[in-house]
């Protein structure tokens, strides 16, 4: 019997992300690698049943969005690589070096701060060197000849600073999953060989070198380097519905209800907020204990289906903060 206090839960696959990662894996160019994405509580389909499911599996590469989140699978059990892909506050730097978690660097100055703050601290930090190479985001900016130049540069006075270890060099892909704009990706990867080309001109290697977002996993083989970075493909996405079937991949969530109450309404019968649906004929309703406080949005209203006992039921009307509706006629 359903326990009603749980009214609304996620419910998760792990044999399905296990077995996603699995085909991600034997899809991999001979000695790639690849790092779990698993910020967001992995998707929301949390972070350490995930992660130690994937370890199990093989893993032995981590991402994550910020320290927080970095910290909470290391106390899951998580003693594998960790890399951090966006902003530590440099007086985090102890927490960094003392939990084994790679940071990644994506300015100058900012490598100089947290240099600096490994310095005063009396250790060493392992960092990955983000690339802007079209993303417009964080990273060494290099989308022109001069941006490589100078990132090269830039690259090379980081790798000098103390307190740093440089093991890693990556990218990030803007539209890999865009079926009519394979140029850019093929000009961003040729941007971010050219400064791993001249770094490697000056003597300054990386054991890791990484570009391949799950699009770019699927597509571009060529590219995959030494790791690519699977997020939604992990928990059986497609990055895009032109990219489905192109991997083996079972989604690993089903968001679950229950219903609260049905009723039969006659014709012409306004159904929830703003009265944006009226029954046509007469018609059985169902109203569900999910609505947008649920994480079931407002934007579904009228336009998505859900199944009861194995068949497809329209939403009608507006999605409620903790309620909606269907037509189950």
């Amino acid at each position: 019997m359903i326990d009603f206090l749980k009214r609304t839960w996620a419910q998760i696959d792990l044999d399905a992300i296990r077995n996603n990662y699995k085909a991600i894996a034997q899809s991999l160019s001979y000695g790639c690698r690849a790092m779990a994405i698993v910020k967001a509580d992995a998707y929301g389909h949390g972070a350490g049943f995930v992660s130690r499911t994937l370890r199990d599996a093989g893993v032995t590469w981590f991402g994550v969005s910020n320290l927080d989140e970095a910290l909470q699978i290391r106390d899951e059990g998580i003693s594998e690589s960790i890399l951090i892909l966006a902003y530590t506050p440099p007086e985090h730097i102890l927490q960094l070096a003392e939990n084994n978690i790679t940071q990644t660097v994506f300015e100058r100055e900012y490598a100089q701060q947290i240099s600096k703050a490994a310095v005063e601290a009396g250790v060493t930090v392992g960092v990955h060197i983000k690339v802007d190479t079209g993303m417009s985001r964080i990273g060494f900016f290099c989308q022109s000849e001069n941006g490589i130049i100078k990132t090269i540069d830039e690259i090379e006075q980081v790798c000098a600073l103390p307190g740093l270890y440089a093991e890693g060099i990556f990218t990030h892909f803007a539209s890999a999953d865009e079926e009519q704009d394979d140029g850019c990706t093929q000009r961003q990867f040729e941007r971010f060989l050219k400064v791993i080309e001249g770094l490697s001109g000056r003597g300054i290697h990386f054991s890791i070198r990484h570009c391949c977002n799950s699009a770019a996993t699927m597509r571009y083989p060529e590219m995959h380097m030494d790791m690519v970075r699977p997020g939604l493909i992990l928990y059986g996405l497609s990055p895009a519905p032109w990219l489905q079937g192109m991997l083996s991949l079972t989604p690993a969530m089903e968001l679950k209800t229950v219903v609260s109450m049905t009723k039969t309404i006659p014709a012409g019968t306004a159904v929830s907020y703003g009265r944006t649906f009226q029954s046509v004929g007469e018609t059985e309703i169902a109203t569900l204990p999910i609505g947008y406080a649920d994480g079931y949005p407002r934007g579904m209203s009228n336009r998505a289906h859900m199944l009861v006992c194995g068949k497809r039921a329209p939403v009608v009307g507006r999605v409620c903060m903790d309620q909606c509706l269907l037509d189950v006629t």
